[in-house]
């Protein structure tokens, strides 16, 4: 059908900046701000429910919530720390809360009150993070939430022409922010827009394309998620007529495709994960703590997406003092570790065309060469890999990617090769395949059935 806000392009984008967004595939997700100071606890109660969505939980008011802005000092915030973990983390991209439901904003907003400008701390907060990951060659992205519960003009639904006009000055206002952003800090790479799923901002989809092409004028080559999108109809992510909106679908929350599923192949796409299953910003409470993932589920999750032609954007929520959680430092050390000596299979990788899912792990193939690499995730209890090869497909040789060292294999039949692997192994072994395109031009012989699998 005709649309006029729907998706604005066909096919992949292919700029530079969109093949280092897709080359990078790992990011930083940073959900900080007031939530960070309670910590998912109000007047002596937890709610085990994410940090983030406390005012909710707690039915606490705009204004009590607001009074949080005499406690935002955060003592040890250091962006340059920040940084420098991001990049012992592997991470190539960062994705920055500037401002989360509660609409504080950690710019100084002149557009608002509610911003850091009125903290003890004081500084802007997005202006030294762009700064300190830039200088590192990292990556910085943007998170803005639509949704804003402080702004009095903020409307869930429309059912009245005094909700109409209260929205349009909020959208306005709204609109006005992300101008803001795009002119103070025009090296950031991209938008990331939440809190959109609501029928009023669904009942806007010409507001959500102008913000995309004011974006995109600001910043040339800016990279926007589908999230931001709504087509004049309401439909989110991908518009009615089934095409993606915006830069690469963002639907992936706190899960991933299946691993077999190749038909997300198709498109760019991102999967944001969380450490505790259900909180993006810091929560200290118990019961949020022992659902924490063991930091080598969190590098499975990382191939998985590489192998899918996905990227991973892992969360962190850094304390309300500006320090992180001992157990993101966990993370950070075991996933970084593992990168550092076996990155060549993550970063500019994507699927291994022909390559099928194999149970015991991922393939992933370097988006430029083609070179191929199986990365070993459950070992089976016979320390056993079965590689079943595409058809016409020889392995000449296979190398350990953290030593280069060769790695001995038995070729079992056309389409089967066979390694063995240290069954002590607790992480995940990742080797590089050389193989060839095989002649199967000449007449081969026949088989006598009685004689096969001798």
């Amino acid at each position: 059908m005709p649309l006029m806000y729907g998706a604005q392009s066909e096919g992949r984008r292919d700029d530079e900046t969109m093949r280092r967004f897709r080359h990078d595939r790992f990011g930083q997700f940073i959900h900080w701000g007031l939530y960070s100071i309670p910590a998912g606890s109000w007047n002596g109660v937890t709610y085990d429910y994410a940090a983030e969505f406390l005012p909710q939980s707690a039915g606490i008011g705009p204004a009590r919530w607001a009074g949080l802005v005499d406690d935002f000092a955060a003592p040890e915030f250091d962006p340059e720390a920040w940084a420098s973990l991001a990049a012992d983390l592997g991470a190539r991209y960062v994705t920055v809360t500037a401002k989360h439901h509660d609409g504080f904003c950690l710019w100084p907003s002149s557009l608002t009150d509610f911003t850091v400008a009125a903290t003890p701390r004081g500084r802007d907060v997005i202006g030294e993070l762009v700064h300190a990951y830039t200088a590192r060659g990292i990556a910085v992205h943007l998170y803005y939430s639509v949704l804003d519960w402080h702004h009095p003009d903020w409307r869930y639904a429309i059912s009245s022409s005094q909700d109409e006009e209260a929205f349009d000055r909020y959208l306005s206002y709204a609109g006005e922010q992300l101008r803001e952003l795009a002119t103070r800090y025009p090296n950031v790479r991209g938008f990331w827009f939440d809190g959109t799923w609501d029928e009023s901002v669904k009942a806007n989809g010409r507001w959500s394309w102008e913000i995309e092409c004011m974006l995109k004028r600001l910043i040339p080559g800016a990279i926007v998620n589908s999230r931001l999108r709504a087509d004049e109809h309401g439909a989110r992510h991908r518009d009615s007529n089934g095409a993606l909106m915006g830069d690469y679908f963002s639907g992936f929350e706190r899960r991933l495709p299946d691993p077999w599923d190749r038909t997300v192949t198709a498109e760019d796409w991102e999967a944001c994960v969380t450490i505790p299953q259900n909180s993006w910003g810091y929560h200290a409470g118990a019961e949020v703590a022992r659902t924490h993932k063991h930091p080598l589920e969190l590098l499975e999750q990382l191939v998985q997406a590489v192998s899918l032609g996905g990227n991973l954007l892992l969360n962190f929520g850094p304390r309300g003092d500006g320090s992180f959680a001992p157990f993101e430092k966990d993370v950070v050390h075991t996933l970084g570790a593992w990168l550092e000596t076996n990155g060549a299979c993550i970063y500019g990788c994507g699927p291994a065309d022909g390559w099928d899912y194999p149970g015991w792990g991922y393939y992933t193939a370097d988006a430029e060469t083609g070179a191929v690499y199986a990365v070993v995730t459950r070992i089976p209890v016979s320390g056993a890999i079965a590689l079943q090869l595409p058809e016409r497909t020889r392995v000449r040789n296979a190398t350990a990617v953290a030593t280069g060292r060769p790695v001995p294999f038995a070729v079992r039949d056309d389409r089967t090769v066979r390694f063995e692997v240290d069954r002590a192994s607790v992480i995940p072994l990742a080797f590089a395949l050389e193989v060839e395109q095989r002649d199967d031009t000449a007449e081969q012989p026949e088989v006598n059935p009685d004689l096969a699998g001798i």
